[in-house]
């Protein structure tokens, strides 16, 4: 609960992680769209801060995009940045 100036109750919406609320959603390295939503256009892992997943999803999340890129399931990069990249040079 936070304080404004007027002493007004603010309340602030704490992320709950999806994992965790639903058992039934499972994290598998095998399912690349499920993953998906959690990399950004750039191919990056969205930071559990951002994503607001628990540290023990996180971890696990973490890995099975590892897993899905080594068998070219999931993207390292985009290839438009690919691309802009060998323009440059």
């Amino acid at each position: 609960m936070v304080f404004n100036d007027k002493r007004k109750r603010i309340f602030i919406k704490h992320k709950m992680c999806r994992f965790c609320a639903d058992p039934g959603l499972k994290i598998d390295y095998k399912e690349p769209k499920t993953l998906s939503v959690f990399i950004t256009e750039r191919g990056k892992i969205i930071p559990r801060r951002i994503s607001g997943n628990c540290a023990k999803h996180q971890r696990v999340l973490a890995l099975a995009i590892k897993r899905a890129r080594k068998i070219a399931l999931l993207p390292f990069t985009t290839a438009k940045i690919k691309m802009k990249e060998h323009r440059e040079f």
